[in-house]
């Protein structure tokens, strides 16, 4: 549609004139979720938010100091405003901005992790972070990470429900380093990873499960990929591991599978040490017949 081009220096191909205030400062585009920062100027989200994720922390309009906690107001009041003007061109193929889903009250994460270990907070937190990636941003902090990877591997004794429904959430939300070594650093934990994504002795009925391979598999690669070579090894020794992730590879009825055994077996086989285990472990023959099926059905496509 003509005015769906985004409008960026002026009119657009409809005629259509944008006006500078309704522009974020740095893409020059319509916004579409204005938010304010701590200096009083308005962006729009995404641009902002990608302008501190790459280092810089100075106010893109005056130059001023951002805080640290980089606060983001919503502006609702602008938001409603530039709907109401894409309404009001829409006879001129303008498309009105949707109302943006806000990301999930940090003090909302919190008081569901006070509430844990119990199954109704940690299947809101599934929903939260299953929602959107905005959701998943708030929700990656060490203490919410820390909480999940206990809970995930027993230490609250919540019960086996409990463990699968963290693991869940914790596949989601990620690990950072500090994490990776509470999980690497124990080998009941190790051992743990590989009896569930083998789904054999000493993973019950309710845990062997193709979902809780996945999202065992899941962290595995999470904690591979911000960990250093010796852990990774010792990842990749661990009985099950290998095994499990070369397993999920051949689901290949199940995408999500087949994403996370290839992404855990590249994570893992950064490591040298880790690269016959996986051939030993059968990836080889597996992500062959993989590609070859990729290419018979781009063929038949063709």
């Amino acid at each position: 549609m003509p005015g769906s081009v985004p409008l960026a220096l002026g009119l657009d191909t409809a005629g259509v004139q944008v006006p500078w205030y309704f522009r974020c400062p740095i893409s020059l585009e319509l916004m579409r979720d204005p938010v304010t920062v701590s200096t009083g100027q308005t962006y729009d989200r995404a641009s902002i938010e990608s302008w501190v994720a790459t280092g810089n922390t100075t106010c893109p309009v005056t130059r001023s100091p951002l805080d640290r906690a980089f606060t983001l107001i919503p502006n609702h009041t602008l938001r409603r405003l530039i709907q109401d003007w894409c309404v009001a061109h829409r006879s001129l193929g303008v498309e009105r901005i949707p109302t943006p889903k806000q990301p999930a009250d940090p003090d909302l994460i919190r008081s569901l992790l006070a509430q844990c270990p119990a199954l109704p907070p940690l299947r809101k937190l599934r929903a939260l972070a299953r929602d959107s990636d905005k959701n998943r941003l708030v929700m990656a902090t060490h203490e919410t990470r820390a909480a999940l990877v206990d809970m995930a591997f027993g230490t609250n004794a919540g019960g086996e429900e409990v463990e699968a429904e963290a693991m869940a959430v914790l596949a989601m939300v990620g690990l950072g380093e500090a994490e990776a070594v509470e999980v690497v650093g124990r080998s009941e934990r190790v051992a743990r990873l590989g009896e569930l994504l083998v789904g054999g002795e000493g993973a019950a009925t309710t845990t062997a499960t193709l979902e809780c391979r996945v999202n065992a598999g899941a962290v595995v690669e999470a904690v591979a990929a911000v960990s250093g070579a010796d852990a990774r090894a010792v990842l990749g020794a661990a009985e099950g591991v290998m095994e499990g992730l070369v397993a999920l590879v051949e689901e290949k009825a199940h995408a999500r599978a087949v994403r996370v055994g290839i992404r855990g077996l590249f994570a893992l086989c950064l490591a040298k040490e880790n690269r016959p285990r996986a051939v030993a472990a059968g990836a080889a023959a597996a992500l062959a017949r993989r590609v070859a099926e990729g290419g018979g059905n781009r063929k038949r496509k063709a």
